[in-house]
């Protein structure tokens, strides 16, 4: 599939057309932004990730000067969709618009690969050299499959804390529950948490860290704790890991009660995908490839 900027050179250098119909306006007549064609207030496109979409915006200049704008655009993600907005490459970000011409400028939308499914808004701005601007919005529905799926992954014990990572591996938004469960050597449930829904929201592509509180844990034991994290469409993972706990002054004779943060060795076993999870530590972008 071509680049943004191969496509916006193929469509070539800004049109002019002359306003044979405007009658001659002073300088102090302003120009204006608008989709191409008229008959239209804001602009659509649709296509699926990785999609070059391709359309036009006049800039009207029904003046007797002529005025230079340059072309901006801006936008954030809405609905199910996320990310940083509408990508927007102008054939020409800099236009020169004679006296009583309209300049149409071709412009594309690049669907950004991976962008999960949902609705996108954006601004395309014109500004000139005074500092007047004029917009123009722009909305965008990202297409493809739903796919909801979870990992859980990092599981480690710390003392009195659990930590893991929770990965987004679909195309929606997730709001996971966790359960935890904690076995001791001798088959003792040692901790067994119902699940509960996480005060996170994990966004297509995105990790989080977080981690589980464990106060009571046992001073001498050998633990298997597993985590199974679930969301909405049936996403789901488990993860597990090996702890063992071990008053290390009592094993060296040392004097005293042993302490509430007696040292724990973890050794990890590898988990089993499907998961989620609570208290934030951390959170990053991680480009998954979930949709291709």
């Amino acid at each position: 599939m071509p680049s943004a900027q191969t496509v916006v050179r193929a469509l070539g250098l800004t049109a002019l057309t002359l306003l044979a119909t405007v009658p001659r306006a002073s300088a102090a007549t302003g120009w204006s932004l608008a989709p191409a064609g008229g008959g239209r207030p804001s602009f659509y496109a649709e296509g699926v990730p990785g999609a070059v979409l391709q359309d036009t915006v006049s800039v009207t200049n029904p003046g007797g000067q002529p005025v230079t704008v340059r072309l901006t655009s801006t936008g954030t993600g809405t609905g199910t969709g996320t990310g940083t907005g509408v990508p927007v490459t102008f054939a020409e970000p800099r236009v020169r618009v004679p006296a009583r011409t309209r300049a149409d400028v071709p412009f594309t939308v690049t669907v950004p690969t991976g962008a999960a499914p949902g609705d996108r808004s954006g601004t395309l701005v014109a500004q000139d050299a005074d500092g007047r601007t004029a917009t123009v919005r722009i909305r965008l529905r990202v297409g493809g499959p739903a796919l909801s799926a979870l990992t859980v992954e990092h599981v480690a014990v710390h003392g009195d804390r659990i930590t893991y990572e929770l990965v987004n591996r679909g195309t929606t938004v997730l709001v996971p529950k966790l359960a935890v469960h904690a076995e001791g050597v001798f088959g003792r449930d040692l901790l067994d948490r119902a699940p509960r829904t996480l005060p996170v929201r994990l966004a297509p592509g995105s990790r989080t860290a977080l981690s589980e509180p464990w106060p009571g844990h046992p001073a001498l034991d050998a633990v298997d704790v597993r985590l199974t994290a679930t969301a909405a469409d049936g996403a789901h993972d488990t993860a597990t890991t090996r702890a063992r706990f071990v008053p290390w002054g009592a094993v060296a004779g040392t004097a005293g009660a042993l302490t509430a943060g007696a040292a724990v060795t973890v050794v990890r076993r590898r988990r089993r995908r499907a998961g989620h999870a609570a208290e934030p530590l951390s959170t990053k972008a991680e480009l998954t490839g979930a949709v291709r």
